[in-house]
């Protein structure tokens, strides 16, 4: 299905770039990777992001300007790169070996086989093209490479999509992996023909022992993308030009699938999930299409100590600290909790701040695929509150607090009590109790308002007017109507002076003795 009406249309699955471009399809300008390659790349790189993220869009385009077999001064006339000083100099200048580990996989029972069909193929094409050549072994990949270089003096760019899938799929297999390593050490390491080696994939290089033979990459990942971090994934300038193009609403837009933060100025969308939006016009989980929730179940309830908590924590908005020094870069070592978030972090379900050393939940959608997770899992009455969390929405805007004060208790998960001893992780537990609201209201913790900082407001979002806002004081060991008198006495209500719509104060409590939640709900009178 294709945008129509005049506008260009947003591609799904095409993955040879001139046709992409010749097609007139929009194309979001990533050009400027091929410059950043060339002044602040090294000669290997290993660019690794999630599924779904523009990686082998990168890897066609690098395919497209490089290969001497092809003319593409025109086709990347109308880009950015094209306005570079050094964009003639190497257009179209290098023989361009381009492979999908992947569609070789595929064909074969074993990593052996895989490896000599890859080796048979480009040599089979190698010969076509450069059967004059003098080869010492033309059965010898690497050996003919070297052959068709000094004869012919130009070099070679090799491009590998998809580059971990044998980690992915042989997860055990660690014989499998180390022939896989050597047999790429062998084709790029420290080889006079090879120009530029790009490889791309969702893990970064396994390391292992005398296997970390691959160490002349430069990585380029979701822990530290360096200055790559804008040219795979769109960058919220572009996403609100194709807001502005397409007529969706950038904020809900923004809410939804933004969050990938790799520099305090760089956040990166999940093109996947904007190009859907903007293609079906609508909001929505795109990312379970491609990747169900049971993949993420298998990792969140993983038996680790404190795993759990924090994933429930990060639910509900936190961020959690984490350590990604440790993790092996494959599917199934993991030694403690900071391994798996930071596979996670790698799978896009997390998204890494490197400032402060911590993981938390991108966005909407995918915090939609944890929820899922949870609600399915049996992780007791924090899955049911999650489940009821409509329910207990709803009894604010009746005004039932009774009800409220059920919901809250139900989202007080068993496993926390020890930790239960504030009012922060009572806000916790109002966030799960209350995740449905993340559909209605844009939270916002300690807002400054009046003479203080009200604990948590909730304010409805553009397209939801008819919802009132509220304003939720908590309390520990003390009362409801104390709460209640705070958001009156420090005037908590008049940060929302210009909201036009109906206005709630939420007094909650925790009583520590009898662990009883109780609730009061008032109307704010304008």
């Amino acid at each position: 299905m294709l945008l129509t009406n005049g506008k260009k249309r947003i591609p799904i699955g095409y993955e040879d770039f001139k046709q992409l471009i010749d097609s007139g399809f929009y194309y979001v300008d990533k050009s400027m990777l091929i410059y950043e390659l060339l002044h602040s790349g090294g000669q290997n790189n290993l660019i690794t992001r999630p599924r779904r993220f523009g990686k082998s869009y990168a890897a066609n385009m690098l395919a497209a300007y490089y290969s001497s077999a092809c003319d593409s001064s025109e086709l990347f006339s109308k880009f950015e790169i094209a306005h570079c000083e050094s964009f003639d100099r190497y257009l179209n200048k290098y023989n361009v070996i381009s492979v999908n580990m992947q569609e070789f996989l595929s064909q074969c029972t074993c990593i052996d086989d895989m490896i000599k069909l890859l080796e048979r193929s480009v040599l089979w094409e190698l010969l076509d093209v450069y059967g004059e050549v003098r080869y010492f072994d033309n059965t010898n990949l690497a050996r003919s490479m070297q052959d068709i270089y000094m004869q012919k003096k130009c070099p070679f760019i090799v491009i590998i999509d998809e580059w971990d899938c044998i980690f992915r799929e042989y997860k055990t297999d660690k014989a499998a992996q180390e022939k896989y390593l050597d047999f790429l050490r062998s084709f790029l390491k420290d080889k006079v023909y090879i120009h530029l080696a790009y490889m791309t994939g969702i893990l970064p290089i396994k390391k292992y022992g005398t296997h970390s033979a691959l160490n002349m990459f430069d990585e380029f990942s979701m822990i530290d993308p360096g200055p790559l971090a804008k040219y795979v994934g769109f960058t919220g300038e572009e996403v609100s030009e194709l807001c502005g193009r397409y007529g969706m609403d950038m904020e809900e837009v923004k809410s939804w699938y933004d969050g990938y933060f790799f520099e305090p100025d760089i956040s990166v969308y999940s093109p996947r999930s904007v190009v859907s939006c903007m293609r079906f016009g609508r909001i929505g989980n795109y990312w379970n299409q491609t990747e169900t929730f049971e993949a993420l179940k298998v990792y969140i309830e993983m038996n680790f100590e404190g795993l759990k908590d924090d994933v429930l924590s990060m639910i509900a908005g936190e961020s959690i600290p984490v350590n990604t020094g440790s993790f092996t870069n494959d599917m199934t070592t993991f030694r403690n909790e900071d391994d798996v978030l930071t596979l996670l972090v790698h799978l896009g379900y997390l998204t890494y701040d490197y400032e402060n050393r911590c993981v938390s939940i991108p966005n909407a959608e995918i915090r939609e695929e944890y929820v899922n997770t949870v609600s399915v899992a049996d992780w007791g009455e924090v899955s049911k509150a999650l489940k009821n969390s409509a329910d207990t929405l709803k009894a604010i805007w009746q005004m039932r607090p009774k009800q409220v004060a059920q919901g809250i208790k139900e989202a007080h998960f068993e496993t926390s009590h020890l930790q239960y001893n504030d009012e922060n992780a009572l806000s916790y537990t109002i966030s799960l109790a209350l995740y449905a609201a993340r559909n209605f209201y844009t939270m916002h913790r300690e807002l400054a308002g009046g003479k203080g900082f009200a604990d948590i407001v909730f304010i409805p979002r553009k397209k939801f007017p008819d919802k009132p806002a509220m304003v939720v004081e908590l309390k520990w060991n003390k009362s409801a109507e104390g709460a209640i008198s705070q958001i009156k006495n420090k005037e908590y209500c008049a940060s929302l002076e210009e909201y036009k719509g109906d206005l709630l104060m939420v007094g909650i409590n925790y009583n520590k003795k009898t662990r009883e939640h109780t609730c009061i709900i008032e109307e704010y009178k304008k």
